[in-house]
């Protein structure tokens, strides 16, 4: 008599692994690893690094393809096109799978799932400082996605993976955020110049939004999202998300003039 349970195996689907770089040779060979705990195909779209970044991913398997950027959502579903199966992580560089993310991914029965996008909470550092205030927790990211039914937004920042149906996973991510403090508050100034710069001319902008908008994420961040439990490290991230608003409204009004 044939032992149906042993003999026959449920076949578990497969998943790969997205990442896009440039300049990431501090943080890639990290992320490659970290992604090898779920992924059995890995892919680097890389902007033309100048480091050793390709090398890198390369002397670890990953295939890499270089891609003049195109902005963050085109430049994540270009390398959709390569990945070898339907079922796709997106990770950044400076990302890791925590253990409760890689054993939440393993227990899921991909193959019969009727989900389109899961999500993990993110764990973000500023250094090796984290905190679960100011709106940096749980952070949730949709990262775990069937490209069949699921797909990138075209947004040059920021983009997000967008499907009919999703689920939250209790699993996290550890994001290195930023260096510093002034890593931090200089990618304000970047994320500000490439949104702003984008804003349509016919949305209203007014002399008054920059300040508006300032006023509001420093009020959201730091009393509805609780940065003021965070002590110091809860205000910085809180100027530093006023300024970014601030500045994104300031650069858009510039454009409208003009």
């Amino acid at each position: 008599m044939i032992d149906m349970d042993n003999s026959i195996q449920p076949k578990k689907e497969k998943i790969s692994g997205l990442v896009i770089t440039f300049n990431e040779e501090k943080n890639i060979a990290g992320c490659i690893e970290s992604l090898k705990c779920i992924c059995d195909d890995i892919v680097v779209v890389d902007s033309f690094s100048q480091d050793r970044t390709v090398d890198i991913a390369r002397s670890m398997g990953a295939t890499v393809i270089l891609q003049k950027f195109l902005g963050d959502g085109p430049q994540r579903t270009k390398g959709v096109d390569y990945c070898l199966h339907d079922w796709i992580f997106n990770l950044d560089a400076d990302e890791r799978l925590e253990d409760d993310a890689i054993q939440a991914i393993k227990e899921l029965s991909l193959d019969s799932s009727e989900v389109d996008v899961y999500e993990l909470k993110r764990h973000n550092y500023i250094g090796d400082q984290i905190t679960l205030h100011a709106g940096q927790y749980p952070d949730r990211v949709a990262r775990l996605f069937n490209r069949k039914t699921a797909a990138f937004s075209p947004k040059q920042t920021h983009t997000k993976v967008h499907g009919k149906r999703s689920k939250n996973l209790e699993g996290h991510i550890k994001h290195f955020s930023y260096r510093d403090y002034f890593d931090l508050f200089s990618r304000q100034c970047k994320y500000a110049n490439q949104i702003g710069s984008a804003i349509s001319p016919n949305e209203e902008i007014s002399s008054f939004s920059p300040f508006i908008h300032g006023s509001w994420s420093f009020f959201r961040h730091y009393f509805l999202k609780k940065g003021f439990l965070a002590g110091n490290l809860g205000l910085t991230i809180s100027i530093a998300k006023a300024m970014g608003a601030y500045l994104k409204y300031s650069i858009a009004l510039e454009k409208s003039r003009r």
